[in-house]
């Protein structure tokens, strides 16, 4: 783009900016440049700017119109053309578009901060492509709860819950085995229980006359806490305190429910009960002379609270509770070393910053092996040489000596020469000839 700067006359200093196009310029306060000077004509000359070049054309002014001294009616103007009209001259000056450049330059630092932040275009490859969504996806959580706790304070707390997550993720599934063993043995005790039942009370069940049977051996057996036999409907036979009642009991009425579909009249039910225990169910069966089959007759619904439940359901807290503190243990252990051996690089640069600073050392360098902080060191390292120039630090301990022998020896050749005593000192004061 091109303005017009005035360089002497009665409007010096003020300056006119050009667009793109014809720009007319005149005493008349409708032109596209009002130029309020007596003898400029109200429209004066026009001034047609075409991306980079300037026509300027005289519109008939009584005056005329001087380019560089020289009168004309159209000619091009260069920047630093000085264009006379009465009692003024104006100057031509091409202004490079450096909003242009300036706002173009900020978005690419944008750009450049939004890929720090976000990473930018994630890679195609495939465990570059994890790399990035862990560390620009999931990373950014913990960022943002780093900029709340000190990561003095956030390591051990992720330390600690990467503990549990593992003591959980390993002991708890061992735990669980065991407990499944024992639900299985339980099963089996409980199935002894409906053969022994079906063995002692055939008769009867063949007939389908479950008022009849005998199941008292039961409530006696260890381990055995509540029961019920039932029929397919839900009706309470045995114990006869529970006669004829329906059940109710969540357990009971699962059992009912689970044998109510034939794929499951081969299988036992097995559950552990909320309140603590192990229910078993199994079907009653009768063999049928007549069919030759063993015919379901009824439900064995047996709830157990056996000592070995409880004794496995302690030891399993303790298990877990010793396996947690001892990895807790070990983790404290374990986040000393990592964070004071995370913290000496830093603690290392700190001092050899404050040493650079007190003039004591040039540059950064490290014994350490930590990749991660050689980007950090290299941009100060950049710093402090810059400071050094602009400070003129390159003098003093720093600076390399210059060799003075040269013009030691020089003297030492021209004094020789010389009539008189003579003595040449090098530069450390040191007398190295006389005569």
């Amino acid at each position: 783009m091109y303005k017009l700067v005035v360089v002497a006359g009665k409007l010096r200093g003020k300056e006119f900016s050009l667009e793109d196009g014809e720009n007319i310029l005149g005493r008349d306060s409708g032109c596209d440049v009002h130029f309020p000077v007596q003898g400029v004509s109200k429209k004066h000359m026009s001034i047609t700017v075409t991306g980079d070049t300037c026509y300027v054309q005289d519109l008939g002014s009584s005056n005329g119109t001087f380019l560089n001294g020289k009168i004309v009616n159209r000619a091009t103007a260069k920047n630093g053309d000085k264009i006379a009209l009465p009692d003024t001259i104006i100057q031509v000056v091409h202004v490079e578009e450096k909003k242009v450049i300036i706002k173009k330059r900020k978005i690419e630092e944008e750009e450049e901060e939004d890929d720090f932040l976000t990473g930018g275009i994630p890679p195609e490859a495939l465990p570059q492509k994890l790399k990035w969504l862990f560390k620009y996806k999931a990373m950014p959580i913990l960022h943002g709860i780093n900029e709340e706790y000190e990561w003095k304070h956030l390591f051990p707390m992720l330390l600690f819950l990467f503990c549990v997550a593992s003591i959980t993720s390993t002991i708890l599934p061992v735990l669980d085995d065991t407990k499944q063993i024992l639900l299985y043995e339980t099963s089996k005790r409980a199935e002894s229980y409906a053969k022994q039942v079906a063995r002692m009370n055939n008769k009867a069940l063949v007939q389908k006359k479950l008022d009849q049977t005998d199941t008292k051996f039961i409530k006696d057996e260890d381990g055995v806490k509540d029961y019920r036999l039932m029929d397919f409907a839900g009706r309470v036979v045995r114990p006869l305190e529970k006669r004829n009642e329906y059940v109710n009991d969540p357990f009971y009425v699962q059992s009912r429910e689970y044998y109510s579909f034939e794929k499951n009249k081969l299988r036992v039910f097995r559950r552990f009960l909320k309140e603590g225990g192990i229910g078993i169910a199994k079907l009653i069966t009768a063999f049928n002379p007549q069919t030759s089959n063993e015919e379901p007759v009824g439900i064995i619904a047996i709830k157990f609270d056996p000592a070995a439940l409880k004794a496995e359901a302690a030891n399993q807290r303790k298990a877990y509770m010793e396996a947690l503190v001892t990895t807790v243990l070990v983790a404290m252990v374990f986040f000393g070393i990592v964070y004071y051996l995370t913290l000496r690089p830093i603690e290392e640069m700190k001092y050899q910053i404050e040493e650079a600073i007190r003039g004591k050392r040039k540059s950064l360098d490290s014994k350490y092996l930590m990749e991660e902080l050689n980007p950090l060191r290299g941009s100060i390292n950049t710093i402090l040489q810059r400071m050094r120039e602009l400070n003129n630090e390159d003098e003093g301990e720093f600076a390399e000596e210059e060799n003075d022998q040269g013009y030691v020896d020089t003297l030492k050749e021209f004094m020789m020469g010389a009539n008189g005593a003579a003595m040449v000192l090098d530069s450390q004061k040191k007398c190295v000839f006389y005569e």
